[in-house]
């Protein structure tokens, strides 16, 4: 059993396909057992769907050999003529790698090879982005003679702040594709591209490390039940994804877990074929405290990864060595319309006259989803 676990562990952080076997167990045992393998953070009646419950975008940072950045003219009506990367909302049945080659080509005319994600950002539990860049193999260059619902035109550009941009939110995505583009490689996290898997919710799977003192070994959580496994729970659909995280952390450490850190994101995935348009999402944590200092509660443990495990982890906590993940908090959820409608009304009412608080946005789901829409 170590070395089916050490071999599940080193195959994802190769971004590699991993053990079926293993796989299939967290699935089949939330379904038959309750929950047994699968943390329950969320209302286990919520099911994914494809822009109906929950939305995925992809986005493409593409940068020529003379540093000019690929951007598009918007079309539509509440942002006509500004300028921002391409970028559109995945469609049913269609996979990650798939959304972006449409939306740089329907925008852009110009085709896209994929290279690496470099960013996966999570506004809510039910809203997430995934930031690519890739070369292009093809194509003409949209022109304004050209254009139609999807863009007016497309351009290579220096400088962006010359452009009235639709949004701010792209800079920092251009800026780290270009620190990927030119940092060098031992110096950043390995080329990274979705795995293509069917699922049916959304999922955190998490590898938690911490160093033994007596041993100066490097050991991981596991889930103790029989089939050992990595952590992995539900995604909550109403909260940050960083809720999600602290609540899964308390239920494995309790509530005075010790501080730790999460790195980032070591791979994805998704399918998004009939099988279910839910996702994984693997992170990395890290406790500097010792094993010895970091008990655990209920039904998982501490296990010793072997020297090879514990080396391929070890290369991967250094800054910029998995993909990062950004968790913004302006976005809305919007699952759940039923239960928050009410609420959002009150709310609504309540603050014409002054200005609503974070929170108080994040308690108004589905009455926005008409400007969720427009953000993608």
């Amino acid at each position: 059993m170590s070395e089916k676990l050490d071999e599940q562990i080193r195959l994802l952080l190769t971004g590699q396909n991993l053990n079926d076997d293993t796989y299939i167990a967290h699935t089949v045992q939330y379904e038959e057992d309750g929950a047994k393998g699968v943390y329950t953070t969320t209302d286990t009646n919520y099911t994914p769907i494809c822009q109906r419950t929950v939305t995925y975008i992809v986005a493409a940072v593409v940068i020529n050999e003379q540093n000019e950045i690929l951007m598009m003219q918007e079309a539509k009506a509440s942002c006509n003529g500004k300028w921002y990367l391409p970028a559109g909302r995945v469609e049913r049945n269609e996979n990650l790698l798939d959304a972006v080659k449409r939306e740089v080509l329907e925008e852009t005319g110009l085709i896209i090879e994929p290279k690496t994600l470099i960013l996966v950002e999570c506004a809510s539990g039910s809203w997430f982005r995934f930031v690519f860049i890739g070369d292009i193999s093809g194509g003409n260059i949209k022109t304004s003679d050209q254009a139609n619902e999807e863009s007016l035109q497309a351009r290579w550009v220096h400088n962006i702040e010359d452009l009235p941009l639709r949004s701010n939110d792209i800079i920092p995505l251009i800026e780290r594709g270009k620190n990927y583009i030119l940092n060098k490689p031992d110096l950043q996290h390995p080329y990274l591209m979705p795995l293509s898997k069917p699922l049916s919710k959304l999922l955190l799977q998490i590898i938690i490390t911490a160093k033994k003192r007596a041993t100066n070994k490097l050991h991981v959580v596991i889930l103790d039940t029989g089939l050992f496994h990595l952590p992995i729970c539900e995604i909550n659909p109403n909260r940050s994804l960083l809720s999600t995280l602290h609540n899964f952390m308390t239920e494995i450490f309790g509530t005075d877990v010790a501080p730790h850190k999460p790195h980032g994101v070591l791979l994805v995935e998704f399918s998004g074929s009939h099988d279910g348009d839910g996702l994984c999402l693997s992170l990395l944590v890290s406790f500097k405290l010792p094993v010895e200092e970091v008990p655990i509660i209920g039904k998982y443990s501490w296990y010793q990864a072997s020297e090879n495990t514990a080396q391929a982890i070890t290369t991967r906590l250094p800054r910029n060595m998995t993909v990062p993940l950004n968790v913004p908090s302006q976005k809305i959820s919007f699952w759940n319309c039923r239960q928050h409608l009410k609420g959002c009304n009150q709310l609504i009412e309540s603050s014409s006259n002054r200005r609503v608080s974070a929170l108080e946005m994040e308690a108004m789901p589905l009455a926005f989803n008409s400007i969720l829409r427009e953000l993608v």
